[in-house]
């Protein structure tokens, strides 16, 4: 793909040289290709607006680079002023589509193809609003509506992927249209997106790293890849890279919310020392203390004793002091003697963390919890619907129901990596709207 040049992006921009979908092709390529287009693009944007006598031909160029910019709102405005032609009415519609304004993107367009624009291009982006809407059935009539070549076209394949998947319908079929949808594009700003939520969803972290960076290339930029692109950078320790990410967003929303936080965390987070050494040590500690008893060679007596305790692993062990076993019955100086040479041989002592021991995660009696609050508790904590960065701690500390999570203390949450203040709050805001709190709260 070719580069465009400072002049040559300056000339499409501020002159009266024809501009069509080639040109606007041309133009997203280039700034894919080399960011340093995309400054470029945005000074011309600058010229072109201070412009007073513009004329609508003029205004309509104006709003699709405000568009490719991902300044939707601007666009919406210049464009709303502009000539009036099939291209200004289908990215009238693409802008709308982008603020949420599915209805308004509707009628544009309509006016679009009634202006004279492609039509499969306008059906491929009225399905896309419909959806949207929350009419995934009717978005899949149009599709069918659809026959020949455009069934081929990346985009067919992108939103048939997305309606199916709006509709519940099998994620199998969803990602092998995603897939069909990135061989026939592979610069598909949608389908690498959808591609690439879906293997980050089932822990593909690097491939899913892959698509994200590919679709983040493609302009305008969809948030969700820019943020989620970031919180992998995260996870890798790329800060500096997850931060371009966030900045990204918050150059054309300076008040996102959840951009500015995670710039702050990726920033606070860039300076930590983070000891890999004390990290394997950790694990390998983990790892020891949750072995069971019952895997040595114990008299029947310290083994009954331990059984009639709750004590089953050697985890218990080291919270256990040895005034607290010789107080069990049947426990004497021969079966402690016994109890210690085992812990020796891991490297433990009785009772070592005794002193640290936190009190027992309450259970919940289930007899005092009505069928519907028993329900809400037995259900994954993927129905949360929580963020990559909040996800990934819950399978770090190996959560995966509402019921373990809220058995949690916001500390317990803080410790694991990469989990903030913000991803807190974000689970207690969850937590809220299915009248829930972490324990402790």
């Amino acid at each position: 793909m070719s580069q465009i040049l400072d002049f040559d992006i300056r000339q499409i921009v501020v002159s009266n040289s024809t501009f069509g979908p080639a040109e606007i092709q041309e133009i997203v390529g280039s700034i894919s290709a080399d960011f340093n287009n995309f400054r470029r693009l945005r000074d011309a944007v600058g010229e072109l607006s201070e412009h007073q006598d513009r004329t609508p031909a003029a205004s309509a160029r104006l709003g699709v680079c405000q568009y490719i910019l991902g300044r939707y709102s601007e666009a919406v405005q210049t464009l709303t002023n502009a000539d009036g032609g099939a291209l200004t009415h289908f990215f009238l519609g693409k802008a709308c589509l982008s603020l949420d304004k599915y209805s308004e993107a509707r009628t544009a367009f309509e006016s679009a193809e009634r202006a004279g624009y492609n039509r499969d291009d306008v059906a491929l982006a009225k399905a896309d609003a419909i959806r949207y809407e929350g009419h995934p059935q009717e978005a899949l009539a149009v599709l069918d509506s659809l026959s020949g070549a455009v069934e081929q076209t990346a985009e067919y394949l992108y939103q048939r992927s997305a309606t199916v998947a709006a509709l519940g319908g099998n994620s199998s079929e969803v990602v092998a249209l995603l897939e069909r949808a990135v061989e026939a594009d592979n610069t598909h700003a949608g389908a690498l997106f959808g591609l690439a939520l879906e293997n980050d969803r089932y822990g593909n972290d690097e491939y899913a790293r892959q698509l994200y960076e590919r679709a983040a290339a493609q302009f305008p930029a969809h948030v969700g890849t820019l943020l989620n692109l970031g919180l992998l950078y995260e996870d890798m320790e790329h800060f500096e890279r997850a931060k371009q990410c966030y900045s990204r967003i918050l150059e054309v929303y300076p008040s996102h919310e959840r951009a500015r936080l995670f710039f702050k965390d990726s920033d606070a987070s860039r300076d930590m020392y983070y000891d890999e050494e004390a990290r394997r040590r950790q694990d390998r500690l983990v790892q020891i203390l949750s072995v069971p008893v019952t895997d040595f060679e114990l008299s029947v007596r310290s083994r009954n004793c331990l059984q009639k305790m709750g004590i089953m692993t050697l985890g218990d062990l080291t919270e256990t002091t040895e005034q607290e076993l010789l107080s069990s019955k049947n426990f004497g100086e021969t079966s402690l003697v016994e109890i210690r040479e085992m812990l020796v041989s891991k490297g433990l002592e009785l009772g070592q963390f005794a002193a640290s021991w936190r009190e027992e995660e309450p259970s919940y009696d289930s007899s005092t919890l009505s069928d519907d609050e028993r329900a809400l508790l037995d259900r994954p904590i993927a129905d949360l619907n929580l963020s990559v960065r909040a996800r990934k701690c819950m399978v770090r500390l190996g959560l995966s129901t509402i019921g373990e999570l809220v058995r949690r203390t916001g500390d317990d949450l803080l410790e694991c990596k990469n989990f903030g203040v913000t991803s807190l709050t974000e689970v207690r805001e969850k937590l809220t709207l299915n009248n829930l709190k972490l324990r402790g709260d």
